[in-house]
Parts: structure tokens; sequence; C-alpha cells
């Protein structure tokens, strides 16, 4: 995006009505990128469940209990340790539990212990699932538990390499086609792919469709972020990008109700990729970036979007796109007659981010950060189903302690400085993780209220580090920093749910790793510079000067921001 091209804000407003109409109409459809993302939580669910018997059951036993249907005895059964007794219509007598059952060769009555003679067998007649709570799920169509347990839980973590996929090919592809071409085509995958998820026959299409899924739902999500910054002008850029993850958040509080009131699956996912239906009817309309048409040399089709801004805003200036363009011509001769010669473009890489000592552990650091900023929002999210308690109620919090969280992280980087306002939530994230751990299981509500507490600490960090990593490398590579956080970001993503999986091996294991990662992110970034109303760099020297007492030279660009512009974004 050319600077002076941003003059275009001054003549038709920062964000007037039209804005405003076009911003709440495309970050519409991150609510639904926010359900899909975390929509497995309630559909890949795993119920208390037994191996089957081949007979039909009379009587059953659990400790000091009988009854004569094993539905009356989910209540009861607590413990994966536990087994049942049942008797079947023939007589014989069956010890059953999760992932195998015994026949008693020797039994003539009915008793709970028992030390004869067993012959133990798989569960090859399937499985008996508790339906109080679900209905069905995944796990219970397709029996994903114990020897195939590991394809229930890959369900996250292949969903989110669809989610890696989708930013890198999706991201590519709006810069060459346009933006509204792909938020057209990726919102319409969104819907079509949601709703085919629910009609799948297998696990395999399953998880081929939901790869699928996840690939549109992240290329929405990039552009999106794009998009409403090219027509957000700069005084307002800051608080309505960063408010695109608020719309985020309000899908993953969608999924809690959802999944509060439908406990079927197959029509919870249906109800879930509806709410894109409305957007994929009216996403027709919403014009092009008149500074992605000016950067392909349509200027009469830019002109054409700027009129309608001019019209919607009541300005009574018209504003002509040839005056920008007879500008940005002025000043692209002036630096080619000047001490620097630009005519010649240097093509720079990944290597650039480790320019010199400074640079290489600059990047580092805003890697960790990003790294940690993901896992833990993850982390906090699928855990907070497991915390006891109401796990619809809880899922619903933690989506919605993140709107004040943006809120913060908006003011924070105004009044305090991004590093003044990243460190210490970050190293409050490591603190309340410690917390978590010290809080006795029985305490459910306090559980979700420390968890509601890391959520919201990550949140302003993972929110405030798309402006920061933007700011704190020079243009040259701008797109690239902040390109290559985000594949650190998708990394961590991935690797969220295995953590989770890890409260197998100790409860807290999740909380343990998120809080050594936020508590090293906290200490590395005090060794950031601050970027608060220091101006934006150029080159590779210029930023590794930044917070030196050299780059009190540095005057030639204009100050930095908040509302920088971020060429290629991605959530």
């Amino acid at each position: 995006m050319a600077p002076h091209w941003e003059r275009l804000f001054d003549s038709v407003g920062h964000f007037g009505r039209f804005q405003a109409c076009v911003y709440f109409a495309s970050v519409f459809q991150s609510i639904s990128c926010g359900i899909h993302y975390l929509a497995s939580v309630f559909m890949a669910v795993t119920p208390k469940f037994l191996c089957s018997v081949p007979g039909n059951v009379t009587s059953i036993l659990l400790n000091n209990s009988s009854s004569s249907r094993i539905e009356d005895i989910w209540t009861l059964w607590t413990s994966a340790k536990n087994y049942i007794v049942v008797q079947l219509e023939n007589g014989e007598i069956w010890e059953l539990d999760q992932c195998s059952r015994s026949k008693r060769e020797d039994s003539l009555y009915l008793a709970y212990e028992y030390s004869g003679n067993k012959s133990v067998s798989s569960c090859s007649d399937g499985y008996i699932y508790d339906h109080t709570k679900w209905k069905s799920t995944i796990v219970t169509e397709w029996d994903l538990v114990c020897h195939r347990e590991w394809l229930a839980k890959l369900t996250q973590p292949t969903f989110m390499f669809g989610v890696l996929f989708g930013a890198v090919i999706f991201g590519g592809m709006a810069d060459r086609v346009g933006r509204r071409y792909i938020m057209w085509f990726t919102s319409t995958g969104q819907f079509l792919f949601g709703v085919a998820v629910a009609f799948t026959f297998d696990y395999y299409s399953f998880v081929i469709i939901r790869f699928l899924l996840a690939m549109v739902s992240s290329g929405y999500l990039v552009v999106v972020f794009v998009y409403v910054t090219e027509y957000v002008g700069i005084k307002a850029r800051t608080w309505a990008s960063m408010h695109v993850h608020a719309f985020f958040a309000v899908g993953v509080m969608a999924v809690a109700l959802v999944g509060f009131l439908v406990r079927t699956w197959w029509i919870y996912q249906i109800f879930l990729s509806i709410t894109t239906l409305p957007f994929v009817l009216c996403c027709w309309m919403l014009p092009e970036t008149p500074f992605w048409l000016l950067s392909e040399g349509r200027y009469e089709e830019a002109q054409k979007v700027v009129d309608v801004m001019v019209r919607w805003n009541k300005v009574s200036t018209p504003c002509k796109i040839s005056e920008l363009c007879s500008v940005q011509q002025d000043d692209l001769v002036s630096c080619r007659t000047g001490d620097n010669d630009i005519s010649t473009v240097k093509k720079h890489n990944i290597l650039d981010l480790f320019y010199n000592w400074h640079i290489a552990r600059r990047t580092i650091t805003v890697w960790m950060i990003w790294f940690t900023g993901s896992l833990g929002y993850y982390v906090f999210s699928l855990s907070s189903v497991n915390l006891g308690g109401n796990e619809y109620l809880n899922l619903f919090l933690i989506g919605a302690v993140e709107l004040p969280a943006y809120v913060v992280a908006c003011i924070g980087m105004d009044k305090l400085g991004r590093r003044n306002t990243l460190t210490p939530f970050l190293i409050s994230s490591a603190v309340i993780c410690v917390l978590i751990m010290l809080i006795p299981q029985d305490f459910s509500i306090l559980s979700v209220l420390a968890n509601m507490a890391g959520k919201f600490t990550i949140g302003v960090a993972f929110g405030l580090i798309y402006l920061y990593t933007a700011e704190l490398y020079p243009t040259v590579v701008r797109s690239l920093a902040v390109g290559s956080g985000s594949m650190m970001c998708r990394v961590g993503s991935i690797v969220a749910p295995f953590c989770v999986y890890l409260t197998s091996v100790w409860i807290f294991m999740p909380q343990l790793l998120v809080g050594i990662m936020a508590f090293l992110s906290g200490m590395l970034t005090l060794m950031l510079p601050e970027t608060l109303g220091k101006p934006l760099t150029n080159t590779l020297a210029e930023a590794a000067e930044l917070g030196t007492n050299k780059n009190s030279c540095l005057g030639k660009s204009p100050p930095a921001q908040s509302g920088v512009v971020l060429e290629k974004i991605d959530a």
C-alpha cells in the first residue's frame, strides 16, 4: 500500500458510514471462523463407555448397587478403573471394562467379586455409551475409543494443519486476484464444507472435509484482516483490526451455546454452519479495496469505489484518484534522484531476519511470543471443558473474556507502550498458570475464574503482537516478519491439542508448559525496543539501531502510529 494513497482517508474519512458498513459486514464472517476452529470441543466428546456383550442383559452389578438397565448405572460409574458385572438371559456372567470383557467360566450366581477362571476377549460386539449428555458424537458414531482413541485426538491437530495451509495459499492468492474474490470463495467454502462435514460417512472422509474447511476458514480470516486494514484510516485502524479477533471470540461463545442446545453432532455441525449463510448471500455486494485496484493499475474502478465512499460518508469535496497518483509519481521521481537510489530493489528472504545479533535475538523473541500466544490461547480454550462444573458455560466465559482483553490491549498499546504492555501480561500468564496448579480440583469455580484470567492475559499479549511485530522490523522485511511470526503461531495451534492430551500424564501439564513459555517470553520481551512514538524504520541497519542511542537520528520517517499498515497479516 503506497504511503501517499493513505491521504485518501483524510478526504473521505477514516471510519465513516461506508467503512462501518463494509467493516461489520465483512468481519461478521469471522464469527464462523471462530465456530469452526473450536467446534471439535463438543463434536469429539468421549462419553463414558463400556464393552458391549453378545446378548440381552437381565441384571447388572456395580460395587454394591444393582440394576436391570445399564442406563441407570452411569451415574454410579465414576472411574474408568471400575468394571460392571452383568448377567445375560442365557445365564452367562460377564465382567465389562472399557476396552475388554471377561466371561466367568464357573460362576453360578451373580456377585461383584470373583476369583475363578475367566476368558478375556476384545470388544468385538462394539461398545455401550452413556447418552445422558450427548446423543451422538463422532466418537460414538465411529467407535473412536481404546485402540482407535488416537484418531479422535487427531481431529483438532489435523484441522490446524489445514489452517496452516489455508493461510499460506489464500494469503498469496488475495494479492494476485483480489481480496473480494477470495472472500467470496472462502466464505462459500465455509458454508458448503461445513454442511458437508455433517454428512460424512466415515472418519476419514470427516477428517478430509474438515481439513478443507480449515483451509477456507483460515483463508478468510487472513484476507479479512487485509480487507478491513485497507478500508479503515490510520486513526481507527488499531481498534478495527484488533476487534476482528473479538468477532472470532463471539464464534467461540456460539459454539458453547449451540453445544448446550443441540446434542447430536451432525445436527450441531449443521446449526454451526448456518451462521455462514447470511454472509454468503450478501457478500457479493462488498466492493474491492481501492488500494488493491490502484496497485493493479485499475484507476477507473478505484475511482468508482472512492466516489461511493464520498457519497455514503457525505463528503462535500470530491476526491480524485488522479491527484493521489500524481503525488505518488512525483515522490517516486524525487526518491530516485535523491541520495538513496532505489532503482535496484534487493529481494529479501528469511535469512534477513537474522541480519545481525540484535535482529536475530529480536526474531527469536518475537517467534517465541507468537508461539506462546497461540499455544496459550488454545490450551486455555480447549481445557475449559475439563475444569468441572458446566462445560458449556465454561467455554462461553472463556470466549467472552476475550472481548475486554482486546480493549485493554488497544488502550495499553497507546498509553503505556507495546513492550510495557506485553511484558507484564506475559509474566501474569505464567503466574496464573502456577495459581491454577495450586487450586484444588474440587474448587471448580476458582479453577474456571483462574482459567478466564489466564485467557485474558494471553489474549492481550496475543492481540498485541501483530502490530508490535510490524513496528519492530523495517519496511523491506516487514511482511516477511509478520508472515514468519504467523507460521510460528500455527505451529503453536498444532501443538496445543497435544499439550491438552498430556493431562493423562499429569493433570496440570498443559498449564506447566504454557507457564514456562510465557515466563521465558516475558523476560525476553524486556530486551525488545519500545516502538511507541518511534519512527518506522526502512532498512535493516535502522531497525538494528532501535532501542539504542543511535536511533535518535532516524527522523526521515513519520512517527510510528498504532495504525501502521500491515500489507499481509495472518490471524
